[in-house]
């Protein structure tokens, strides 16, 4: 037994070192994405490309962009929609505003990777959890708890 609990310890180790360099590489990632879209919008400013507003407001205009695989996710604002985001974070979105809508409360990642048609393996599962940590550090989610995702009041998945 005892063998078999350090063998759990170092694997349990190993996972959370895995997770941590993760985590670490999104965030490498992330910039390099954010770069390129920052360097698309003022190449595209210079040749006299203009996006068009999505909401009035005293707020600054909020581009109307498609949203598409890969796109970031932008911190959320009044008057902003959940059409800014790519098709993946729409869908989380959209599960748990209708979730939300049952009275239900807050999904965790398993639930979520289910309702998106996904096997709860945790490969994908992994992959759920990130994009709802994404969407809750950008103010579109709440992390009631530690893995339990909700929708913010006001901002609703489909509009």
């Amino acid at each position: 037994m005892g063998l078999l609990e350090e063998r759990e310890r170092a694997a349990r180790q190993h996972v959370e070192a895995l997770q941590a360099e993760l985590r670490e590489a999104e965030a490498v990632w992330e910039r390099f994405v954010i770069a390129r879209e920052t360097v698309g919008e003022v190449l595209a400013e210079s040749h006299g490309h203009v996006d068009v507003p999505v909401a009035v407001s005293d707020e600054p205009a909020v581009p109307v962009a498609a949203a598409g695989p890969g796109s970031v996710v932008p911190v959320w604002r009044d008057g902003l929609a959940a059409a800014v985001l790519a098709p993946d974070y729409r869908r989380i979105m959209e599960i748990l505003t209708g979730h939300g809508r049952s009275g239900a409360g807050a999904m965790d990642c398993r639930q979520l990777a289910a309702g998106l048609g996904l096997q709860p393996v945790p490969a994908k599962v992994e992959g759920v959890r990130s994009k709802a940590k994404r969407l809750a550090a950008r103010g579109w989610l709440a992390e009631e708890r530690p893995g339990m995702f909700s929708v913010v009041a006001g901002r609703v998945g489909g509009s």
